[in-house]
Formats: structure tokens, C-alpha cells, sequence
């Protein structure tokens, strides 16, 4: 293929997960370095009030920014269809369409955020010791918004047609600047969380005008004319019959951990700081998992476009196996290393014993969340969005909630707060490992020329 791109159709399979999946992992370990910078500095130059702020609000972020997040998705279906079926006159206006959608969607959910900022946290009971830093920090976030969206459509665009190398470099960059604006900004110049959250707005926007300027830049098929930045009602439709689903899923599960937030911010700040660090620690042990689901949707995505089908099947299942050890290594780390990792966002021990308690209670049930990412990506590759959606908001959201309700009537432990997790990962995956094994979901298995 020309240029940066990559044709998963062809070739090793195991090799190619594995290519297109190392740059995707290395890059969500930046991504993750951009909150988890934040409240490692916050944490440790201001304090554990303040690394409850960062904590609190990173629930609200990802629910707006998992909206988002899901129509992407959708979009790099789309796009790596067409590139897969060799549909270059689709493909290009469907990159266009893409970024028309971002540019909308990324103005209409800053005024949101920003005229719901301070209800929100009031809605999900911040304490009032936590409260005004959350807001500065919430707020100066929400300005963030388009630069993280226009950044995330754009490396999506270019994973679509198997370029994963140059999203990584731009998000490597503008880590790098996050981090130094971070110590420079709090640490050096007492910003507090403000500094932070300025921090992030500088290398988000960095990140975006990188990946822009390579989009309208280069030759290939994939280039980005700004006249021709418009919608297709047909491109549009099929993006947002498979993006609409996934972005409402990844919406509703986050609005879902709001929700959750709210239980956990009766134990406290040291509990809802301890809580805070863990999620971000889970985070990077998710990050392998959430590569290999980016990889195995692209992958799915071009095959079926090239209507490699026999490919689909094989590519999940070594997908599902490397997963599953890279996981297992995981485990066996943070069993013995965990609480060294709490400890390096903060030294206190009463927030250090509450990371810690939710880190051993999520562990035992890390190897079902494979299961969960494969198959959700595999779905999405082939077109079959809604169905993750209904799975994952089935439960982690409806039955989470129930579970946290029922159970805090009968206890005030909070180790039964954070069983709500586990709980609803297993149940999933069972649903998941039904549906692919007994429903058909490939175009070939519903008489599609093989």
C-alpha cells in the first residue's frame, strides 16, 4: 500500500494484531499519561483535596468525551470499509463527513459542559472540600473538548486506512509537553489545579493542529480539503447508524460511573482520592486490552470490506489469546507492585488502604475483561454496533446501578462498592461469548459471496 497506510487483509495475522496493535498501546499510554500526569502532580505538590478534585471530574470528562469517542468509532468502520473494498471515492467522502461531524459535535458539547459544570458536580454530591477545585478544574477541561476530539477523529482517520505510527508520535509530543507544562504550571508556579488543567488545554491543542496539518498535508488517498469538509446524507447515515450506538454506549457506561462517583463520595476524600488513583492505575492495565480492541476493529473492519471472512474468526480468536497473557502479566504485577503505584500519587496511608482495597477486589476478575474488548471490537468491525451497546449498558449500567443500590441498603462497606465492578464484567462476558458463538453475525453467514 502507498504511503503510511496498512492492509490488514492479507499476510500473517498474528503479526499483523500485533504491528498495528503496539503503536495503539503505546500510544493510550500517552493518552492515560494526560489525566494520570494531572493527578500525580496535584496529588503530590497541592494535596489529596486537590487529587479528589482531579478525580471527581475525570468521570463527568469521559462521559462527554466517550459520546464523542463512539461516533469516531464509527466513522473508522466506515472509512476502513471502503479502504478495504478499494472504494477510495466513499472513503474520502466519508473523511470529510467525519471531521464536518467533529467540528459540530465538538462546539455543541463545550457549551454543554461548560453551562452544566457546577450542577453536575453538585448533582453527583462532590463535598464541599472538594467542590471549587473540581469546578476550575472541570471548566478549564471543558475548553479542551474540540482540540481532544479533533485530535482523536484525525488519528482515527489514519488508523482506518492501517496507519497507527504517526497518531502515536503527535500524542508522544504533545505527552511530553503536558508533562513539563504540568511541573511547570503547579509545582513551580503554584497554579494549583488551574495549572493542570491549563496544562492539558496546551497539549491537547497541540495534538490536534499535529494531526490536522498531516491530514491536509500529505498525497495520499486520505488527504483532507477543507472545501470539500461537508456532509453526505448517505456517508453520514451509515456513520452514525454504526457510531450513534457505540458513542451512546460509551456515553451512557460513563454517565453510569458518574452515578457510581456518587457512592463513592460519601466514604470521603481520602476514599474518593484512594478510589481516584486506582481507576487511573486500572486505566493503564486496560490499555493493552484497548489496543487490541482498536486493532481488532480496524482488522475486522478491512476484511470484511475485502471480504476476507475466513480471516474475521481467526483474527479474533489470537486476538482474544494475546489479550488474555498480556493481562495475566498484568495481574501477577500489580498483585505484588500495586500498592507501590498507589503510593507514588500519594503517600497518605488511609487513601493508599482504600486504593489498595479496591485493587485487590478487581484482580481476580481482570481475566474476563479480554472477553469483553475483542468481542466488542470484533462486533464493531463488522457493522454490528448496536449490539455491544445493549450488552454493555445492559451491564454496566442498568445492572451496576442496581447492584450499587441494593447492596448500600444492606452495607456501608465499600468493598461491596467495589464488587459493583467485577460483577458486571462477568456478566458480560458471558452474554458476549453467547452471542458470537451462537448468532450470525458475519455478511458470509447470512449468504454474502465468500
Amino acid at each position: 500500500m502507498k504511503g503510511n497506510t496498512q492492509d490488514l487483509t492479507k499476510g500473517s495475522i498474528v503479526k499483523a494484531i500485533i504491528l498495528f496493535s503496539v503503536p495503539l498501546l503505546i500510544g493510550n499510554l500517552f493518552q492515560q499519561l494526560y489525566n494520570a500526569v494531572d493527578s500525580y502532580v496535584v496529588g503530590n505538590y497541592v494535596g489529596k483535596v486537590a487529587l479528589a478534585a482531579v478525580g471527581a471530574s475525570t468521570p463527568i470528562i469521559n462521559m462527554l468525551i466517550g459520546f464523542f469517542m463512539g461516533i469516531s468509532t464509527g466513522a473508522g468502520v466506515v472509512i476502513a470499509q471502503f479502504f478495504g473494498a478499494g472504494d477510495l471515492s466513499k472513503m474520502k467522502k466519508a473523511i470529510h463527513n467525519s471531521i464536518a461531524l467533529t467540528l459540530v459535535i465538538g462546539v455543541v458539547l463545550t457549551v454543554i459542559g461548560l453551562v452544566f459544570n457546577d450542577p453536575i458536580l453538585k448533582a453527583i454530591g462532590v463535598p464541599n472540600d472538594v467542590f471549587s477545585e473540581a469546578s476550575t478544574y472541570l471548566s478549564i477541561y471543558f475548553w479542551s473538548l474540540i482540540f481532544v476530539m479533533i485530535y482523536n477523529m484525525g488519528s482515527g482517520i489514519l488508523r482506518s486506512v492501517g496507519d497507527s505510527k504517526r497518531p502515536l508520535y503527535f500524542l508522544i509530543f504533545s505527552s511530553i509537553i503536558n508533562i513539563v507544562l504540568d511541573f511547570l504550571f503547579v509545582k513551580n508556579f503554584g497554579f494549583g489545579v488551574a495549572g493542570a488543567g491549563y496544562a492539558t488545554l496546551i497539549a491537547q491543542a497541540i495534538s490536534a493542529i499535529m494531526v490536522m496539518y498531516v491530514l491536509m498535508k500529505t498525497e495520499d488517498s486520505y488527504k483532507v480539503v477543507l472545501k470539500d469538509i461537508k456532509f453526505d446524507k448517505e456517508i453520514l447515515l451509515k456513520i452514525i447508524k454504526i457510531g450513534l450506538p457505540t458513542g451512546f454506549q460509551q456515553s451512557i457506561v460513563s454517565l453510569s460511573n458518574v452515578i457510581v462517583q456518587s457512592y463513592i463520595n460519601i466514604y470521603g476524600a481520602s476514599v474518593i482520592a484512594g478510589y481516584s488513583v486506582t481507576i487511573k492505575i486500572d486505566g493503564f492495565v486496560n490499555l493493552p486490552l484497548q489496543a487490541f480492541n482498536m486493532a481488532i476493529t480496524t482488522f475486522v473492519g478491512q476484511n470484511i470490506g475485502a471480504k476476507q471472512y475466513n480471516r474475521v474468526k481467526k483474527g479474533a480468536y489470537i486476538t482474544t489469546f494475546l489479550a488474555m497473557v498480556t493481562i495475566g502479566f498484568f495481574v501477577v504485577i500489580m498483585y505484588f507492585f500495586g500498592r507501590d503505584f498507589i503510593a507514588l500519587f500519594n503517600q497518605e496511608k488511609d487513601v493508599i488502604d482504600a486504593g489498595r482495597l479496591m485493587q485487590l477486589t478487581f484482580l481476580p476478575f481482570y481475566i474476563f475483561l479480554p472477553i469483553n474488548q475483542v468481542i466488542n471490537g470484533v462486533l464493531r468491525g463488522a457493522g454490528r454496533s448496536a449490539v455491544p451497546m445493549y450488552v454493555m449498558i445492559f451491564s454496566f449500567v442498568f445492572l451496576r446501578q442496581i447492584y450499587l443500590f441494593l447492596v448500600t441498603k444492606v452495607t456501608s462497606d465499600v468493598v461491596y462498592v467495589f464488587l459493583g465492578w467485577p460483577t458486571t464484567w462477568v456478566v458480560c462476558s458471558l452474554i458476549f461469548i453467547v452471542y458470537f458463538f451462537k448468532v450470525q453475525w458475519l455478511p458470509q453467514e447470512k449468504g454474502a459471496e465468500a
